[in-house]
């Protein structure tokens, strides 16, 4: 269990902290409700961009890391579809230094054409680097597109295309700051080495002045229900054969989420999974096979990706997988293998609260899905799944119609 307070602000801002005396260290995470979801289709990759912004100066601050160097911190910061997560650790009597940090960029970047430009740049190579220039890089890129007709889940975080970033305007980055990064789009957590009354004293001195703005509404396409098979093929210079495959599921924080994640574990999480052992270790067809969901707070996927041995076609290969998944769907499961992927589960919970950092993020993104609390319910959900839970989705997911295959093919010599 995590335990914690929380209050809000009078403009909107709300704040969660948890006391934690044994750490030497403090955490502040400001999580902003907005993510490559967000971004309008013509300007994708915003929220990825304003994760290299927010560190480019604000209003009374040139350099956002020279002050925090200088007490002993460390920060960084990541986007995904559905939020963008920023976060400071220092030792806890030098935590006024983050607030007064994360309140100044909260209230004002410093808007100015070189930081711009700059971190275009660095975007652009970012993406060049991470999705043009590596082998299997451009995956997520072309199969989203076929996955997602209408939601906006069909572009990565890093955007649609370099175009979007190369031809951004100060006014469209201004826009898209002022709309989403207003502390009634934020939740603040602190962590670690403080009391209540203290962040409470804090949080009112350097976020509370801050304009409250107004919480965006969201109101996006959904995406309509699949009913036949999806497929595409990539050729390119790669060492080997890839397939991936991706099957619909529900959202994060939806009814069945952990009950599909432990069937998930079942079917392709390491080398006691039913793909590794028959399609790895019995019949060499995989070099490397895996299952794991995309945990989206809205409608996500279910993913199984394997690179195939090297005398193996990518047809046999997919023959293989699809017969391999219709047996697992039609099998039954014991109670032992539900057990030990459970504490395997629960392991990995447990494990991941160990680091206040860790603690402070869970609290931020389960506050920012509309309730802090949803942390410590995790355990109790992976307890309460049943055999027949696994059983239920098993065949509910893997059935015709629901299917995307991307088969990525290497030239050949």
């Amino acid at each position: 269990m995590i335990s914690f307070e929380e209050f809000t602000l009078a403009n909107g801002l709300k704040v969660i902290v948890h006391e934690d005396p044994d750490t030497t260290m403090a955490v502040v995470d400001v999580i902003y409700n907005v993510g490559s979801r967000d971004e309008d289709e013509n300007l994708t990759g915003f929220a990825h961009l304003f994760e290299h912004l927010m560190f480019g100066g604000s209003e009374n601050i040139p350099s956002f890391d020279t002050p925090l160097q200088k007490v002993g911190g460390e920060n960084n910061a990541f986007t995904t579809p559905d939020l963008t997560n920023y976060y400071i650790s220092v030792p806890a009597q030098n935590i006024e230094t983050a607030f007064w940090l994360e309140s100044d960029r909260m209230k004002q970047l410093a808007f100015n054409t070189q930081s711009l430009e700059t971190q275009r740049k660095v975007v652009i190579e970012e993406f060049k680097q991470r999705y043009l220039n590596q082998p299997y890089g451009d995956v997520w890129l072309k199969f989203r597109p076929l996955i997602y007709q209408k939601h906006p889940y069909r572009w990565p975080t890093i955007g649609a295309g370099i175009l979007h970033i190369e031809e951004a305007k100060m006014s469209d980055v201004k826009a898209f700051f002022q709309k989403h990064y207003v502390p009634a789009n934020a939740v603040l957590v602190v962590a670690g080495r403080v009391k209540v009354d203290q962040v409470k004293a804090l949080a009112e001195k350097w976020f509370e002045p801050i304009p409250a703005g107004v919480k965006p509404q969201r109101n996006l396409p959904q995406e309509p229900k699949q009913t036949e098979n999806r497929e595409m093929e990539i050729v390119a210079d790669v060492p080997a054969n890839r397939l991936y495959k991706a099957y619909p599921v529900i959202g994060r924080y939806e009814p069945g989420y952990h009950a599909i994640d432990l069937m998930a574990d079942l079917l392709g999480r390491g080398e006691s999974s039913y793909l590794y052992e028959h399609l790895v270790q019995k019949k060499r067809l995989f070099d490397t096979i895996g299952t794991y969901q995309t945990s989206s707070i809205d409608p996500g996927l279910l993913i199984i990706q394997g690179q195939v041995s090297d005398d193996v076609t990518i047809e046999e290969a997919e023959v293989a997988l699809e017969k391999a998944i219709k047996d697992f769907a039609t099998s039954k499961i014991s109670e032992k293998d539900l057990q030990m992927v459970k504490n395997q589960s629960e392991a990995s919970l447990v494990f991941g609260e160990v680091e206040v950092l860790n603690r402070a993020m869970n609290l931020a993104m389960a506050a920012n899905a509309g309730d802090a609390n949803l942390v410590n319910s995790e355990a109790a959900k992976i307890s309460e799944v049943q055999v027949q839970d696994l059983e239920k989705w098993a065949q509910r997911l893997f059935i015709q119609g629901k299917s995307n295959t991307l088969k990525y093919k290497k030239i050949a010599k």
